[in-house]
């Protein structure tokens, strides 16, 4: 009779935990994205397995009723090459929202909306990640600290604002986004500043069936406090079946009056998809720097090239 009791309470238990957790869900995801590389920075060669921002979080949602839901994300970025995790554990996003008919309030940390709007948008190939990321876009990376709305969506239109919060002597960041989504049609504006850096950025991304075309235009200022710089990018990608080619060129023009400090960026590359969620991928990347610019080697005048083959899977 006693064992039947404990029973009868411990299904009583589950069935009041189930219940509590019929209003909300959790869900986890990730994605892990692998290549081999064949890379080259000035005059060294090197063989590389390389991790292009491989991460997991847990996202989740409760309704609160009346049209009002409570929700968080927490991210972390690790290296599957090495099981090392990130030197920040929930540094790519830590945030609580509650939205509604309103739109979404946001508080804690994640990446510029801003950068998603327009160069992660337009570097379609691999996420924008990796040896092959866009090497001159330009930001104030406003992460930490900060507080974001984002309105309804009106016609394919969202904007968010967001400000972070002012470091010790210095100002608060400022953090503004746009995206318009109309059929085939993309538009997105970025604008970010911190202090006496600046920047904004105007993309644009158009589909006609098999072929899409994207390009984004950057104007920065005092990012580098030498002083201002435009960037120009343009991609393209054509699709066959489970089969994705990739071209995508961006040219950075002298950063203020420091002669020759522009550099350009060249990757060509080809995906195939075997599921929605998984690919197998290669491709060749290379950034050449004018004599005072640095961009992706980190050394002045310095090239850098890779050459990849990789794998992602998202889950």
């Amino acid at each position: 009779m006693k064992k039947f009791q404990m029973i009868a309470v411990a299904l009583a238990a589950a069935a009041a935990t189930s219940g509590a957790f019929a209003q909300s869900s959790v869900n986890v995801y990730g994605r892990l994205n692998v290549t081999v590389e064949r890379q080259k920075t000035g005059d060294v060669s090197s063989t590389n397995l390389q991790n292009n921002s491989s991460r997991i979080g847990f996202k989740g949602v409760e309704d609160l009723g009346g049209g009002l839901k409570a929700g968080f994300q927490i991210e972390h970025g690790f290296n599957p090459t090495t099981g090392a995790a990130a030197s920040t554990f929930w540094g790519r996003q830590a945030e609580v929202n509650l939205g509604g008919s309103f739109g979404l309030v946001r508080l804690g940390t994640f990446t510029s909306e801003a950068y998603f709007a327009t160069a992660d948008y337009i570097s379609m190939h691999n996420h924008d990640t990796g040896t092959s990321s866009d090497a001159l876009y330009a930001s104030t990376w406003n992460h930490a600290k900060k507080v974001a709305y984002r309105t309804p969506t009106m016609g394919g239109l969202v904007a968010e604002l967001a400000v972070t919060e002012a470091p010790v002597g210095g100002e608060r960041g400022i953090d503004l986004a746009a995206n318009y989504d109309k059929g085939p049609l993309h538009v997105g504006f970025g604008y970010n500043k911190q202090g006496d850096g600046k920047q904004f950025t105007l993309a644009g991304a158009y589909s006609m069936g098999a072929i899409t075309l994207g390009a984004y235009a950057q104007r920065d200022t005092d990012l580098s406090g030498v002083g201002s710089r435009t960037n120009l990018r343009l991609a393209g990608m054509y699709t066959m079946g489970a089969t994705e080619l990739h071209l995508n060129l961006g040219k950075a023009g002298d950063v203020g009056s420091l002669k020759d400090s522009g550099a350009s960026q060249f990757t060509v590359g080809v995906n195939y998809n075997l599921s929605k969620r998984t690919k197998v991928y290669g491709f060749y990347t290379a950034v050449n720097n004018e004599r005072n610019a640095a961009y992706m080697s980190g050394t002045a005048n310095a090239d850098f090239s890779s050459l990849a083959a990789g794998v992602r899977h998202n889950f």
